[in-house]
């Protein structure tokens, strides 16, 4: 499978110059809304990173995603792995469980995001099913931005990545670009205007 070529084809695979969640400029952007609007293409993404979540005999009773931008990819992760599936939402700026989902204590938890950059969100998630009595067995997502170490892969967990190193990560590929501060970005010195394709403050 190429992912890469899977997001291209679905007009998910952006160029030009945006504001990531984190506020860093980059100039390519990856839109999975855009991929996971169609079930099939979904489906297939979803089973195929269940499929290596089984290969590492992972026990696994629940899948959770933080709202907004890992709902489709979590939803569906779930259902090829046959768990339930829960979201947290982020509500007054912090992550919380709604709705009325709860977890049970000893409930085994896997994380599911559409990306992983420094799994700033994904570890929110996971601290409010262990606030709840839960317990994170690992994170996942479908496509790893390289900053955080997956298994299967040879890079290195690099400083800024936040998920704990004794948690697995899976992910289908890296998709490694490069990030700029706002205040050191050459396409801002070359008089691009950026752009927030996100789901935050868009």
């Amino acid at each position: 499978m190429n992912l890469k070529e899977i997001y291209k084809e679905n007009g998910a695979f952006l160029e030009g110059h945006f504001i990531l969640s984190s506020g860093n400029h980059s100039q390519y952007y990856l839109q999975s809304a855009k991929v996971l609007e169609n079930p099939k293409t979904a489906e297939k993404l979803a089973t195929a990173l269940a499929e290596k979540i089984k290969e590492s005999g992972l026990e696994i009773d629940t899948v959770c995603s933080p709202a907004l931008g890992g709902l489709l990819a979590g939803y569906e992760l779930a259902r090829a792995l046959g768990v339930r599936f829960i979201f947290t939402e982020r509500k007054d700026g912090e992550m919380q469980m709604r709705r009325g989902f709860t977890v049970e204590k000893g409930e085994k938890v896997l994380i599911c995001e559409d990306i992983i950059t420094t799994g700033g969100s994904a570890l929110e998630a996971g601290k409010e099913v262990e606030a709840q009595g839960g317990e994170v067995v690992g994170f996942s997502a479908l496509a790893n931005r390289g900053f955080c170490a997956r298994v299967g892969s040879d890079l290195e967990q690099k400083e800024n990545c936040k998920l704990p190193k004794d948690k697995p990560m899976f992910a289908l590929e890296d998709f490694i670009f490069d990030i700029y501060s706002p205040d050191n970005c050459p396409l801002c010195a070359n008089g691009s205007q950026a752009i927030k394709p996100g789901s935050r403050g868009n």
